[in-house]
This record gives structure tokens, sequence and C-alpha cells, in this order.
């Protein structure tokens, strides 16, 4: 039986998992009277929910076809640039990858960035063009588009002789010709077989056993679990290892409890010896973490492993300290919050944890805004009460000239035409710079632009207001520039209720016509948080528990009853990114919060006047 290791590479939302669940269904992992979940690679909740891959899952098929009995191990990659990390360091154990382009869309920002990390690896990519049978499908478009993409990636002759194939991953089908419709995957399958080589490592079985972790998690029963390739020798329970650190410093030893392969879905503890070539998952370590090295005691070299790419957002999470702290959440205190935030780290790399400051507060720097938001929903689900700051981006220093250098960002902007102007004049106002405009089909203005990470905080819910909801926006970390000045802020200022208790439909009433509510009737507030947004640019105190004055005295007519506008309640990534540097998010599980940090007015006052 001959092997195969591919990795599914892709922009968001191409098409990916979706793909994937076709894959199994039609390679027999399913029982044909089995139930399975629509996008079964996506197991986390959040995942679901959002509909995004977030955690990159590995996955087992055996092919029955026209060169014999394959087994294809593949790697569903995440999409969004927040969490790519993970896939430059996945393509470093895969001998072949098929990149998904929507024959529709076409090539996005993290197409490029994926295609471009392949490349740099080698690898020889299958262009797959997906969602051809939808109304606006431009296949050939989309295929010239991409042999440019490779052209200008500096592919080799070889890498852009590549193979390709168009496919509905929806409907699970493939086909070589688009005269010639089909009704299965099984085109898809034996183009894989065909084009991507066997492991090279295949043929280091009798050598010292040697692997590289490239992705980490916790088991419950197990512990910690490496997953990799085995590049060298054999994996068997029982047998002793130690860990090497990129530079060859020794991590730890220890002795393998598991060996687990991927078999469909399920990831199995197998008995018999695994050999190089074979993607699998080692326990028995407890300090070895992604891009170390897993061998033989007699080995002393670490393999060459991938950098783990520099967070450029941060943000502080700290204890809950706000008037209503502790009536919603379990878990609330300082260690627990600390312990949680370590753990994530530990299994999560392009997250870092630092002790911050300020009192009972960390420094949580990641990949991005969802990134973070991920996190912290996560805690949030787990009984957690924290506060968040407003992201920040951080800064590198040039080493020569000392001069502070700041993220940039390659962004991707489809917008209906009439829209295309609103959307420049205000990435223009935030140091974006227009690299390239045209038009995208259908009525749409595709819109390239360079923009600092920082101006694009905030940035997405004004976007969706500018375009009424039909705006696209991607965007994809691509270098440090010199700091580019001040950003303008939020436009509109505040209110900030002035009082503790329960909101009151009377006073809201009454308000609305300051500005819009975050807040409805009935609703517990307190001094210093802020119930809704002012219709002009400053903060102003409220009292949003004013109930109405009752008299002795007959009405001639009867009070209406009152009817509130519904409020406009954030999410929390809406939050986090509402937020100013004096203000935070408090995060419960069962309420998002927006408050100021100093929540006395006097306080308030004389901390803006110190300044």
């Amino acid at each position: 039986m001959s092997l195969r290791n591919i990795a599914i590479i892709a922009h968001v939302d191409h098409g990916k998992t979706t793909l994937v669940d076709q894959l199994l269904a039609q390679s027999g992992v399913f029982r044909a009277n089995e139930a399975h979940a629509e996008r079964a690679m996506d197991s986390n909740d959040q995942e679901r929910e959002r509909g995004i891959t977030i955690l990159a899952k590995c996955t087992s098929v055996l092919w029955h076809g026209e060169a014999g009995e394959t087994r294809i191990n593949i790697i569903d990659t995440p999409g969004h640039a927040d969490f790519g990390g993970e896939v430059e360091r996945i393509l470093g154990m895969v001998d072949g990858c098929v990149l998904l382009v929507d024959a529709e869309e076409g090539v996005m920002p993290q197409t490029k960035f994926v295609l471009g990390k392949a490349l740099k690896m080698g690898l020889k990519p299958i262009v797959c063009l997906n969602k051809v049978d939808r109304a606006h499908a431009d296949p050939d478009r989309v295929l010239n588009d991409a042999f440019d993409l490779f052209a200008v990636m500096g592919a080799t002759d070889e890498q852009l002789d590549f193979p390709h194939i168009y496919a509905s991953g929806k409907n699970g089908w493939a086909t070589l010709d688009m005269a010639k419709p089909n009704d299965t995957l099984a085109p898809l399958f034996d183009m894989i077989v065909r084009h991507v080589p066997e492991p090279t490592v295949v043929a280091n079985k009798d050598e010292p056993f040697r692997m590289l972790s490239v992705l980490i998690e916790s088991d419950p029963f197990l512990g910690r679990l490496l997953t990799g390739r085995i590049q060298a020798g054999k994996a068997v329970p029982g047998m002793a290892i130690h860990a090497l650190s990129r530079d060859g410093k020794e991590i730890e030893r220890g002795r393998i409890t598991k060996v687990l392969a991927f078999r469909g879905l399920k990831r199995q503890p197998i008995e018999e010896e695994t050999f190089a070539g074979d993607i699998v998952a080692i326990a028995g370590l407890s300090k070895a973490t992604v891009a170390d090295t897993l061998c033989a005691m007699d080995v002393t070299e670490a393999l060459p492993a991938q950098p783990i790419d520099p967070p450029t957002i941060s943000m502080t999470v700290s204890v809950n300290d706000s008037p209503l702290a502790g009536k919603e959440g379990s878990k609330v205190q300082s260690r627990v919050i600390r312990d949680r935030l370590l753990k994530e780290a530990e299994s999560n790399v392009a997250i870092k944890v630092t002790e911050s400051a300020e009192a009972d507060a960390y420094e949580v720097a990641g990949r991005g805004e969802l990134q973070l938001g991920v996190l912290i929903e996560g805690m949030r689900r787990e009984g957690f009460e924290v506060s968040i700051s407003r992201p920040r981006v951080v800064f590198q220093y040039d080493p020569e000239t000392n001069a502070r250098l700041e993220p940039i960002e390659d962004v991707m902007i489809d917008v209906d035409d009439e829209y295309s102007g609103i959307v420049i004049e205000k990435l223009s106002t935030r140091k974006a710079e227009l690299k390239d405009m045209g038009p995208s089909g259908a009525g749409k203005t595709r819109i390239q632009l360079m923009a600092p990470s920082r101006s694009l905080i905030g940035y997405q819910g004004e976007f969706l207001t500018d375009t009424r909801g039909s705006g696209v926006l991607n965007r994809v970390f691509s270098h440090y520039e010199p700091y580019k000045g001040a950003i303008e802020g939020r436009r509109n200022g505040v209110l900030v209720s002035n009082s503790d208790g329960e909101t009151a439909s009377y006073a809201l009433w009454n308000l609305e016509e300051r500005g819009t509510m975050f807040v409805g009737g009935g609703e517990k507030c307190y001094q210093g948080m802020i119930i809704g947004e002012n219709a002009r640019g400053d903060d102003m105190e409220v009292n949003p528990l004013k109930a109405k004055q009752l008299t002795n005295v007959r009405a001639s007519g009867k009070d209406e009853a009152i009817r509130l506008t519904p409020p406009r309640r954030p999410t929390l990534e809406q939050a986090i990114a509402y937020i100013e540097e004096d203000e935070l998010v408090e995060v419960t599980p069962k309420s998002i919060r927006l408050r100021k940090k100093v929540l006395n007015p006097s306080f308030r006052k004389r901390r803006v006047r110190d300044e």
C-alpha cells in the first residue's frame, strides 16, 4: 500500500472543510447508514458557529483507484489570516497540496499567502477551481489569475506546470473538463495519487527515530499530544526518546506512552510499528512543544524548523473589578485566569502571555483580533469573568536606527461600485495606501491597499455600515514599515451611566434623542458603565434610572406605553474593537458590558487633567 501526505490550503471560506467532508464520504469513511455532521472536521463549537476552521486537523482515507490501494493523510488547514501561522508549519510535513480557489471570487490575499509558503517549501500544488457551479463563476479567468499569481510568486518552471481540476465540493464532484460533467470526486483522488510524490523519507526506516513536532494539543487522559511526520526510524510505545529545541538543546527525556495514527475521523492508538513518512501523534512528553524535535536518545542534532511568527496584536486581560463582578461567573480570581491563559499559550504557540505592569492583569499577544476574540469567547463559555482592554499593535524596532516599525497588512476589498469612494476615503484617512483598483464583475469593484494593522482595529463595523453590509474585507499580514503617525480614532463619544441600579424604560426613552442605546429597560447598570453611543463627539454623563414622576392629578388622556428602539448589542469582537484606550469590555458568561476604566467621574476628570 502506498502513502500520500497532502494539505488542503485556500483563502477563508473557499470550501476546504466542505471538500474534505466529501472526500471522507466518498472514500468510505462513513457507513452508508451512518449519520454524520456537516463540516465534520470543524469539531469545535466556535468553528461550527462562526463557519470557519480555527485549528488544523488531520484525517486519513483509503482510496482504491487506478494505482491500487493508497492511504492519503489529509490536513485541513485554517483559511483565516489570524490562524495562518499553523499553515506554514503544516506544509513542512506534507509532500503536496491542493490549492483551492473559488471560481467566482478568484485569487484573494490568503491565497497569495498560502501559495507563497507552499512554493517556498518546494511543493508542486494541484489547483482545484471550486464552486464552478455558481451562477457568476468564471473558472477560465480565475485559472489565468492563478497562473499569473504563480509567476509573480517566483514559481519554478516545474511548479508553473501545475495540474488543475474543476470541482463543486458541496455537491461532491470533480472533472478535468467542464464539457464532461462527473458525479464523484474520483478524478481528484486519482490526480492526488498521480501528482503528489510518496514521502521521500520512507527510505529512512532503519535510521534512529526523528520527528518534528508540528501541532500540539492537550488530552485529558493522555496529556500532551505532539503531532508530526516521522522523518526517520519508527515509533513504538515504550520507546525512550528525548526532545531537542531548534538550537539542539535537550528539553526533556521520556518514553512514548501512546502512538496514535489517523484513521478516518478517529485517532486510534496503534501497537504495531509506524515507519518514516507516516503522520502520527505521540504522547509521553510534558515540556516539548511545536518546532521541537522528538528523537531517539542517540540523536543530538535537531531537525530544521520554521520559526513561529511573531504576534502583531496585544491586549490586557485583567480581573473583573466592576460592581457586578462575581454575579454571573464562577472563575473570577487572578490565579485562575493566569493558569487558563498560560494553558492556552502552551497549546497555541501563536499566543504569548506575559505579566502586566498593572496588578492582576496579563498581556496577551496574538496574530489578530479574531484569534484573541476566539480565546476570550472560549474562556467566557467556561465560566470566566474578565476585563479586556482595547487591542494594540506590537511594534518592533530597527536595530540600526532604533526607529519604531509597525505591522502592515495587505487588504483586499470587494464592494458594490457605489460604495468604493467612501471606502477609499475612510481608509486613506487611516494611512492606507491604494495599490490597485478595478472591476470584479457583477457591478462590484475590487480594491487592494496596504494599511497599518492599527488602522484596521475597529474598522470592520464601520466598513459594514458604509457598504450597507454588502462589502467583503480580507486582510493578511505583509511586513513591517516605519511608524506612519497618529490615526484618528472613534468619532462619537459615549453615554456613561452616573448611577447604580436598574435602567428605567422612561429614562432610556428620553435618552434616545441623544444617541444609540446599548442596553434595554430593566437591566442592571452601574456608575461608569457605557450604556450607549453619543450622537456627538464628546462623552456625556446620563441618568438611565430616572422613572416618570407620578402625581395625583388625573390626566385627560391615558399615558401611551413607552416603546423603546431595540438596543444595539455589540458582539464580543465588536465591543473589543469599539472601545478607546480609557475604556474596557467586561466579559461574563451571560453579558458583555462596556465601561470606563475609572468608574468614578471625579477621579476620571482628575486623571485626564493629570495626563
